[in-house]
């Protein structure tokens, strides 16, 4: 994990399910840099993807041209965070997990990567939490993308678990992520478990890491990544604000839901 002089650790699991908050708790470690949603991993991708489709390269002999491309590569990950005074960085993606053989081929040893998971019926209660909240003045694409499918709870919540939707592109790469061999690069942070015991919760966390203890502040959280909320159709800080003090949350799916969420009872695979 080490590149350059910096380590780097990886968040990448459901979304509402706490990434935000882990962040931001991780973040009062002075050693510790957490960001925001990153676009190293897009970045990453898309020149790992159009690397071949050069007709420089193409005309390459072939194992120099996959030698500078992994040069490349690893050049970007050094640098992306050539600012960052902190010496261990936690890159938040949900996308890694899908692309830990690029991550590991380019870190050169084992990665480490913070999983946080949540009940997938409250996952889902969240969405529709946003979407009531949101729909009194505005439109989401989703819905005016598929406006007759978006008419009751059951239909909302199957769109959202739609392989190529948030919920279910998640879990799908955990799913995945597990099946391809990757457990024991995975470490799951259960949202529900981080509210009630965080200590604990953190404490495990830094003992996959192998990182050196630091006592936090669970009752005053500053947070300090940002991301604009408007660019996904939603309020400023709708997706990503955090409470300032980690309390214990209860499920909301039971009010929310309803036997709509009957469904997605038990489809944990972590």
């Amino acid at each position: 994990m080490m590149v350059s002089e910096k380590t780097l650790h990886f968040i990448s699991g459901l979304p509402r399910s706490g990434s935000t908050l882990l962040c931001n708790v991780l973040a009062q470690n002075p050693r510790f840099y957490a960001t925001q949603t990153s676009g190293m991993l897009d970045v990453l991708f898309n020149v790992r993807n159009q690397w071949d489709n050069l007709i420089e390269m193409k005309a390459m002999d072939p194992a120099l041209s996959e030698q500078r491309k992994l040069a490349v590569l690893r050049g970007i990950m050094v640098n992306f965070y050539a600012d960052v005074e902190q010496p261990v960085i936690f890159d938040k993606s949900r996308g890694w997990l899908a692309h830990l053989e690029m991550l590991e081929a380019l870190l050169q040893q084992p990665a480490r990567v913070l999983v946080p998971v949540r009940d997938l019926r409250d996952v889902l209660a969240s969405f529709e939490k946003l979407h009531r909240a949101t729909s009194a003045t505005r439109q989401l694409a989703a819905e005016n993308a598929d406006y007759l499918g978006f008419q009751t709870v059951e239909q909302r919540l199957a769109h959202w678990v739609k392989f190529d939707q948030p919920v279910g592109l998640a879990y799908n790469r955990i799913k995945d992520a597990l099946q391809r061999g990757w457990r024991d690069r995975m470490h799951f942070v259960d949202y529900d478990k981080l509210c009630r015991t965080p200590r604990r919760v953190l404490q495990d966390c830094y003992e996959f890491l192998g990182e050196t203890w630091y006592e936090h502040d669970f009752d005053h959280v500053e947070q300090v990544t940002w991301e604009d909320d408007r660019v996904h159709g939603f309020a400023a800080g709708a997706l990503h604000g955090i409470r300032s003090e980690v309390r214990p949350q209860y499920a909301q799916w039971p009010t929310v839901l309803g036997r709509a969420a009957d469904l997605y009872q038990g489809q944990e695979v972590w």
